[in-house]
């Protein structure tokens, strides 16, 4: 017994040094001296190496991977990490298991390896989701903001550098909060300043509140990189002046920081290397950096205590010398460049407008036919034509419906490019939302022989505040896609909360389905525009690949990214997180949802109406679709019998093409405006509209109606116009 009891306290007075070594070891790690962090760890290491102290020797494990990170000797630190997570696969600690994966997303990310980097963030965050740790998943952000920057994802960055942010502040952790302000600064620095207009303030002020926190809590290495980084800042506001103080100011405080990181790895190799070796160790450094742009360096004079006045001088002036060449070819290089992109953005920028012009004029002459062929399917099918007729009608209403989409895809991509697109807010209810897109689909899902349904987290806020019509199209997308790459099988819908906070909610959406699957190989360009698996998909599934590609542009302007998890044979899940405005608010209505009852129908029979329009098919469909609900019809075939008729009749409303010979709509509308300043006119036409609806509206149209259009959506605008004009002429 007394000897068992000396054993024990053996153990006890051994594990206590260990602590209180890995403890020192990682406090002289926080005042960033590296040399004797490092020996202080090892030192707890070697101690720890034995059966009953298992644990302890699994954290310093751990520890040696941080600090090798730190000193960026990042393929050492990869080797700590890797074998950290071999070592702690038997234990039951996820939390550990997600920082060293965390541990080597960032390595990764650092070191150019940015799909492994991808890999280990992702894998982290499903350690600290299944353990339920949403603090610690700041630390996986960071990892993704960092990612970005490197991928030159800048706005992606920007959004998961503040979502980082706001949790290291929360919880108060103040390094990991000064890093990720310095990164968000970085990003909002070499962002295109078309994409993100305040770019340069977002920067500064991320930079200053980087450093006040960096300088309160002496977090040296921190305060050294704010340096560099207001270098480049002033570089993009043109302050050259500043721009090179700044990088001075850097190289001289980093090179201290820098010969600690160098003589720390060349202590790893215990002393198994004569002093050439070492000497060699610290030369090879030193090019890594002069490499890195850091060849002025203002304190390599660390000895020669017996060096001459002259000697001084004699290198300051070669200094200055050297740093008067650097500047003028910068400067030359600078002014190069500048002159490339002002080129390139003068070229591209033409592009951009004939592609506009040619996708304006496209479109028109191909809704102007699509008009007459959808048109007349209409009439056709409401005369009770025979069964084989109606057969052969519904295929070609199919087929012109089909081309309407595609036309419609083809604008839509056009103006997400173009960054013409801007997020709109109204409150509305997410679950009826997408009960309804799957209502919308369940032909489709029939058809296929497919079961579609939804899983529902209950705990959302029934009201959200967002874009609700581009969610609309987000869903239809992407569970259109996965039901037609899917036959007898099963398509589900998941929308799961992942956290709620002051006022905002973060969701997980995935649409799962267990069709054919997308091979590894092409995952990689399955979100690019006509892009498909492949061409034996295409020509099986149909479709243009435009689909995913709208998705991709719509996610990242709402600040989010969509993501793939696919196996080819076995099924696919698309899945993106977006954080989104709980309401309190009344749930806001949408235009063009509502569909008239019988007596509002009713209530146009007998209505006068003046169609204004050149092309004699055109206006003998829109007649007859008049005539129908038994609406009184009167045409002219340009816009100077119009303004002619209008004076001389008293019509209810006017429906005005726009692309006329002799005066144009617009211009027959605005001399009707003289005269008549209160009869409702509506654009109907096959323009494309969408950008230049405030000059429509500023020119004396009430309405707009795009052609081809729903009989629907054609009747519910007519009567919405006829009530607005009643109830502006009663007040």
């Amino acid at each position: 017994m007394h000897f068992g009891s000396l054993s024990a306290q053996s153990t006890t007075d051994t594990l206590g040094r260990i602590q209180e070594l890995h403890r020192q070891g990682q406090q002289q790690r926080k005042d960033y001296n590296f040399e004797q962090a490092l020996k202080l760890l090892l030192q707890a290491y070697e101690l720890s190496d034995s059966q009953a102290y298992n644990l302890p020797h699994l954290d310093i494990q751990l520890s040696l991977a941080q600090l090798h990170y730190d000193i960026q000797n990042f393929d050492r630190a990869a080797l700590e990490a890797h074998t950290y997570i071999q070592l702690i696969k038997p234990f039951d600690f996820p939390d550990k298991k997600a920082q060293a994966h965390v541990l080597l997303g960032h390595i990764y990310a650092q070191n150019g390896k940015w799909e492994e980097a991808e890999i280990f963030l992702r894998m982290a965050d499903q350690y600290y989701t299944a353990n339920g740790n949403n603090t610690s998943r700041a630390q996986v952000l960071l990892g993704y903001g960092i990612l970005s920057i490197k991928r030159q994802e800048y706005q992606s960055a920007i959004n998961y550098l503040e979502a980082a942010s706001l949790e290291f502040e929360r919880n108060d952790q103040i390094e990991l909060l000064a890093l990720a302000e310095l990164y968000k600064a970085e990003a909002s620095i070499k962002i295109n300043p078309q994409t993100l207009n305040n770019s340069l303030s977002i920067a500064r002020t991320a930079l200053k509140k980087a450093r006040g926190l960096a300088q309160k809590h002496k977090l040296f290495k921190l305060t050294i990189e704010a340096y560099r980084l207001d270098s480049y800042l002033a570089l993009r506001e043109n302050q050259y002046v500043a721009a090179e103080n700044s990088l001075m100011t850097y190289e001289q405080k980093s090179d201290s920081l820098y010969q600690s990181f160098v003589n720390t790895i060349a202590s790893t190799y215990n002393g198994q290397q004569d002093l050439v070796s070492l000497t060699d160790i610290i030369d090879q450094q030193k090019n890594d950096l002069d490499k890195q742009q850091k060849s002025i360096s203002f304190s390599k004079i660390t000895t020669g205590l017996s060096i001459a006045l002259i000697v001084i001088l004699s290198l300051l002036t070669l200094s200055l010398y050297k740093n008067n060449n650097l500047r003028a070819k910068a400067n030359e290089l600078l002014q190069d460049k500048n002159n490339e992109l002002q080129l390139a953005k003068e070229k591209a920028e033409k592009a951009s407008l004939v592609k506009a012009q040619f996708l304006s004029t496209i479109t028109h002459e191909l809704r102007t036919p699509l008009y007459a062929v959808t048109g007349l399917t209409h009439l056709l099918l409401e005369e009770n034509p025979k069964p084989e007729q109606k057969e052969h009608l519904n295929s070609l209403q199919f087929s012109g419906e089909y081309l309407l989409s595609l036309i419609n895809n083809i604008l839509d991509l056009n103006k997400l490019e173009a960054n013409k697109v801007e997020v709109e807010k109204v409150t509305f209810q997410l679950k009826k939302r997408l009960n309804d897109v799957l209502i919308a689909l369940k032909k489709s899902a029939d058809d296929r022989k497919n079961t579609l349904r939804l899983e529902y987290d209950e705990s959302i806020p029934d009201k959200i505040e967002g874009d609700s019509l581009k969610l609309s199209q987000i869903f239809i997308n992407l569970i259109g896609n996965s039901l037609k790459f899917t036959q007898n099988g099963d398509v589900v819908v998941r929308v799961s909360k992942i956290n709620e906070k002051d006022n905002k909610v973060t969701l997980r959406f995935e649409i799962e389905d267990n069709g054919v699957g997308i091979s590894k190989k092409k995952q990689k360009s399955i979100f690019e525009s006509f892009s498909q698996a492949s061409l034996q998909i295409n020509r099986k599934f149909g479709g243009t690949g435009l689909g995913l590609s709208i998705v991709k542009n719509l996610l990242e302007l709402m600040g989010s990214r969509i993501q793939l998890d696919s196996e080819l044979g076995k099924g696919s899940k698309f899945w993106f997180d977006l954080v989104l405005e709980v309401s309190t608010n009344e749930i806001t209505g949408v235009a063009g949802e509502t569909v008239l009852s019988e007596d509002e129908y009713n209530s146009l029979e007998n209505r006068q109406v003046l169609v204004v329009e050149d092309n004699k098919i055109n206006q003998m469909i829109t007649r007859k679709i008049l005539e129908k609900r038994k609406i009184v019809c009167q045409v002219a075939d340009n816009g100077m019998d119009a303004i002619k008729m209008v004076q001389e009749n008293d019509f209810d409303v006017v429906l005005m093409d726009i692309h006329m010979p002799g005066i144009s709509g617009i211009e027959a509308t605005q001399e009707i405006r003289k005269f008549n300043p209160e009869l409702p006119i509506i654009a109907l036409t096959a323009v494309t509209i969408d950008e230049n609806l405030d000059e429509f509206y500023r020119v004396g149209f009430n309405e707009i109606i795009p052609k081809p259009f729903k009989t629907e959506e054609f009747f519910e605008k007519i009567h919405r116009t006829l009530e607005q004009s009643i109830a502006s002429k009663e007040t």
